[in-house]
């Protein structure tokens, strides 16, 4: 086994997604970087070609966000505002909130409390 392998091994990131109310609730767990961000890439990618234009990503389980999750998290949105959708984060943790404050990122994606809480806001919006 190679370390690379090895490393890979205790990298472990977790997603699954349902919908709610008309809305794509995307569920991630673990940690997001250079290593697990293409798998949440590509379920990014796969929601908005199926027609998925209105995303929750809910971060309430992220252990660790690098520069590569924030990329795959902005790609997410760029995907969605191409077609008048939005993508919000839930988040309440304040590491991972520190992250987006820092980045000036707290401007450009909605951050929730909560997936209602998310949902209800997406709704006002309507």
């Amino acid at each position: 086994m190679t370390p690379c392998m090895a490393l890979e091994d205790f990298v472990d990131l977790k997603l699954g997604h349902y919908n709610k109310d008309g809305i794509e609730v995307v569920d991630v767990e673990g940690e997001i970087d250079v290593y697990t961000a293409p798998r949440l890439r590509e379920l990014l990618i796969d929601l908005v070609n199926k027609n998925n234009y209105q995303l929750v990503v809910n971060m309430e389980k992220v252990e660790f966000l690098d520069s590569t999750g924030l990329g795959v998290l902005v790609g997410g949105l760029k995907r969605v505002r191409a077609h008048d959708g939005s993508l919000d984060l839930v988040c309440t943790q304040e590491r991972i909130l520190k992250i987006f404050r820092i980045t000036g990122l707290t401007k450009v994606f909605g951050i929730h409390e909560t997936v209602d809480g998310a949902i209800a806001a997406k709704k006002l919006e309507k």
